[in-house]
């Protein structure tokens, strides 16, 4: 056992860069169809990019037909076209995901083989690729993984511009590319594409006491590229629907930020447990990292010093809001990767040389040179576990209960959701119409909960004829359902609310299941509700 672990962790150490990458790329990509769409997120922005795909409007995302501006379009732009070129399966709807993990361990690979070493280059990518966090977020199909890679790109692209100007080398085309970066930023989240790279960027040139580099970095070119890039969608979106900016920039940018009333309050100290847990059996490692003689090292100081500026600036930026999620600390694995791995190869070395000196026990040094398997083995085995586990206990998803809709759904049929919105059904029925979603929209607590309802409301405002048409009160759906027009209604709804909705005949069940209940009302059966008996009026 202890010879494979050795030979593990020396070929993790001594693989070719192209072997090692494509290997990354097959290990992210494995599970990533593994499962059906998690509920909310994943069938959210899945769905997202279904309508657009669907609909072939490229340029406005949306929700239930309708405006959806809680996010910019990159990810549901890279999610559509996975989605045309592979067909809209689970796999093809995580690609963007996965494509973007892949970006961000390419970068941090190119940047540590040019300024480190080829061992810290390689044990640093598998570390990250092998971290449960880093793995999970890469087969989630949201914007975290996304926005982490930007991030990321961003952040090695200026670096390397930055060192390669400092020692008199070519840097353009480094810095060209940090900013066409932090463009692509902005377009998958907003502002924090430039902002959060730019202020890590920033300090670590003041701890080196570089100031000087500052007006080289901003040149005029470079940033009239980052306004073409970034700005033209932006610009569209307010000529073509107002308030747009009001709504994107003040209120998702600066006061969900600021504010406390949003969900997910978590304590300060948050997301160090995550980090410490969520890059098991790596983590422990981070102990070295505060040693002296890990800081004091001038041979890695410029290394060392920008990923130690990159981790505690996202953990701090991020620290701040009392809203927080996982997937926002996604940034910071990279840069932990590296000093972990960084940490774990100066303890083999140590180890090396003490026993070199010492004869007759090779023994000891084998041991130590098995820590790296070990730390793969136990990862990847702890990612793979992961996996298995969500696909089993996750019941979020209607993938299975639209498995069975789907042999009897016609391009014509009605989807109706009753007091919940299911993401993912239009994407799994492959539905042509948007949903008619039932509920009582006159609620005033829709403003202050921040749900589905909030999600699907905030979107009709930008366009208020398709509210009457896709948010129904109960006199709404009344009049449609009892209306003589073809296709077939099928209604959804809770199975533990079933009794609350009396006007829907038992006998027109179709299928239930623990959490959901499907009724298939054709025209005939519509005109025999007690609903359509009462005659009630569309208000």
């Amino acid at each position: 056992m202890r010879r494979f672990l050795v030979a593990i962790g020396e070929g993790v150490l001594e693989t070719r860069a192209a072997t090692l990458l494509i290997l990354c790329a097959l290990w992210l990509t494995l599970f990533a169809g593994f499962r059906p769409l998690m509920l909310p997120d994943e069938g959210r922005y899945v769905g997202v990019a279904w309508e657009m795909l669907s609909s072939g409007n490229w340029l406005v995302p949306t929700l239930d037909g309708m405006p959806f501006f809680h996010k910019p379009p990159l990810f549901y732009w890279l999610t559509a076209a996975g989605l045309q070129v592979f067909g809209a399966n689970d796999w093809a709807a995580r690609l963007a995901s996965t494509l973007a993990a892949l970006l961000a361990t390419a970068a941090l690979y190119a940047f540590l083989r040019r300024y480190a070493d080829k061992r810290l280059a390689n044990l640093a990518v598998v570390v990250l690729v092998s971290q449960p966090m880093f793995f999970a977020g890469a087969q989630y199909a949201n914007l975290d993984m996304l926005v982490a890679a930007m991030v990321s790109a961003t952040i090695v692209c200026g670096a390397s511009a930055i060192l390669s100007l400092e020692r008199g080398l070519p840097y353009r085309i480094a810095l060209a590319s940090a900013y066409v970066f932090a463009a692509l930023g902005v377009l998958a989240k907003g502002l924090i594409g430039f902002v959060l790279p730019g202020a890590i960027l920033l300090a670590w040139l003041l701890v080196r006491r570089r100031y000087r580099l500052i007006p080289a970095l901003l040149p005029i070119p470079m940033i009239v590229l980052f306004l073409v890039l970034a700005l033209p969608w932006f610009v569209w979106m307010q000529a073509s629907y107002g308030g747009f900016w009001d709504y994107f920039l003040v209120y998702h940018h600066f006061r969900r930020f600021a504010e406390t009333g949003f969900n997910n309050a978590q304590a300060f100290w948050f997301y160090v447990p995550v980090l410490l847990v969520g890059t098991l059996p790596w983590s422990p490692w981070i102990v070295r990292v505060f040693s002296l003689t890990f800081l004091a090292d001038r041979e890695r100081l410029e290394v060392r010093s920008l990923m130690i500026v990159w981790l505690l600036g996202i953990v701090l930026f991020f620290s701040l809001p009392s809203s927080k999620l996982v997937g926002y600390i996604f940034p910071a694995l990279p840069p932990l990767a590296c000093l972990l791995a960084d940490a774990l190869l100066g303890w083999l070395d140590k180890r090396s040389s003490g026993t070199a000196s010492v004869s007759g026990t090779p023994s000891a040094a084998s041991t130590s040179s098995a820590w790296p398997g070990v730390g793969v083995v136990v990862a990847s085995s702890a990612c793979v576990v992961f996996i298995v586990l969500v696909a089993l206990f996750d019941r979020s998803s209607s993938k299975a209960l639209a498995k069975k809709v789907a042999p009897l759904f016609a391009t014509g049929d009605q989807i109706v959701m009753v007091d919940e919105y299911q993401y993912d059904l239009p994407f799994y029925l492959r539905a042509a119409k948007n949903p008619w979603v039932l509920s009582d929209w006159s609620d005033p607590d829709i403003q202050v909960r921040d749900n589905w309802r909030k999600e699907l409301y905030d979107a009709g405002r930008f366009d208020p004829p398709l509210v009457r048409d896709r948010l129904l009160l109960a006199g709404d759906f009344a009049s449609r359902a009892c209306a003589d027009s073809g296709g077939t209604l099928w209604v959804f709804g809770k199975t533990a609310q079933a009794s609350a909705y009396p006007f829907l005949p038992e006998q027109a069940i179709a299928f239930a299941d623990g959490k959901r209940t499907v009724w298939k009302l054709d025209a005939g059966q519509r005109r025999q509700l007690s609903l359509c008996a009462e005659k009630p009026s569309s208000g």
